[in-house]
């Protein structure tokens, strides 16, 4: 069967507009009543917390789609938590300053416990059986999942497969960054994830999307649409689609497709026509070439051809975020011998060791970090 996705159109965040749409976006899927099918069920809403980001910079799912959908689930009888595994700083402050965390408390939402987890085996994955996710996800009885569409360095999209990502608690995500550093082997393991988790639905914010150079330092692009589906590779080949982006190119839709997770070819759509909300010209990587190379390429091909995390001196005020949350041991990005963290010095990026995970330039809160292709790489793949 062709897998359903609903496009609801969605001009801006004003409450009413956005609630109005939330509701016919549910409606076209049959109804809140298949995502919480007895009253009490414990249902967690998992919202994109990249980082502590106020809602219009579009790093995080934007409050009011977040309240919406709160809203038509409480409505239904679940009993909601919420939460995520920011990339940096604690749930708690991330969901404050995104402005999720009022809504929460004037709804009686109380916040999931993702600083701790427990491990669980998977009987449908094939790359990564056992896993380690946070308490709340695990005490919880289905996922409402609520990815914002981003552009993501890595793998290109962020969406409805990648926000399942922040399940993992905390330093645990920087681990599996540092042994999969093949994009392939990257999204085959968040595919491997979504199979683990009981998620029930996917809204994606794409009211205002963020395109270039995300996930964190791109720039807000308006889309004016809601999406609605069951299947997140689905509803991640149609965002693709409003990018102007081939699914083809994005690990977790290509692969997702493979091991079972949904289809990106066989899609009936519901709502609003898909081509109102195309952005021919939505700024976004759309080059044939790896995002990473493969674990197979030589030295010098990592070096010269394959794109790199380059820092921005005359933005950056070396906060050392970058150097943080580098994964590898000893660090690829780091401060110099001459430098340090009090020189006021920008670190500087070893690219013989970065194994192009694009952590620093995913976090960096300056926009100073940005994912430059090598001349000959440009000169191969134009």
């Amino acid at each position: 069967m062709a897998a359903k996705v609903a496009i609801v159109r969605c001009d801006d965040y004003a409450e009413s507009n956005v609630s109005a749409a939330v509701d016919r976006g549910f409606a076209l899927l049959g109804g809140p009543e298949r995502f919480v099918t007895e009253p009490g069920e414990r249902i967690l809403l998992k919202p994109n917390l990249l980082v502590a980001s106020a809602p219009e910079s579009c790093v995080t799912t934007h409050p009011t789609v977040f309240g919406a959908v709160a809203r038509v689930l409480r409505d239904a009888g679940a009993h909601l938590t919420y939460g995520d595994s920011p990339g940096f700083g604690s749930t708690a402050g991330v969901a404050r300053k995104a402005g999720l965390a009022q809504i929460a408390e004037e709804m009686g939402i109380g916040l999931a416990d993702f600083r701790e987890g427990r491990e669980v085996d998977s009987e449908r994955a094939r790359l990564v059986r056992t896993w380690h996710l946070a308490n709340g996800v695990l005490d919880s009885d289905g996922i409402v999942n609520l990815p914002k569409m981003k552009t993501h360095g890595l793998t290109r999209l962020t969406g409805a497969v990648k926000n399942l990502f922040g399940c993992v608690p905390g330093l645990l995500k920087g681990e599996f960054h540092a042994r999969m550093t093949d994009v392939d082997l990257f999204s085959q393991m968040l595919v491997d994830l979504a199979l683990t988790l009981p998620a029930r639905l996917h809204v994606m914010d794409a009211v205002v999307a963020m395109e270039g150079n995300g996930p964190r330092s791109g720039d807000p692009r308006p889309v004016r649409a809601l999406l609605f589906s069951e299947d997140p590779v689905a509803l991640d080949a149609t965002a693709c689609r409003l990018m102007s982006l081939d699914p083809l190119l994005v690990g977790t839709c290509l692969h997702g497709q493979a091991f079972g997770l949904g289809s990106m070819d066989a899609l009936e759509y519901l709502g609003d026509p898909l081509e109102e909300f195309v952005v021919p010209d939505f700024v976004a990587n759309r080059s044939h070439a790896s995002t990473t190379g493969s674990g197979r390429v030589s030295r010098f091909m990592r070096r010269w051809v394959v794109p790199k995390p380059v820092i921005r001196p005359a933005l950056c005020t070396a906060c050392g975020t970058c150097v943080h949350v580098c994964p590898l041991d000893p660090k690829a990005v780091d401060w110099t011998t001459a430098g340090g963290s009090g020189a006021g010095m920008p670190p500087e990026h070893d690219h013989s060791r970065c194994t192009r995970c694009y952590c620093c330039q995913e976090m960096c809160p300056e926009r100073a970090i940005e994912i430059e292709v090598p001349l000959l790489g440009r000169l191969i793949h134009r």
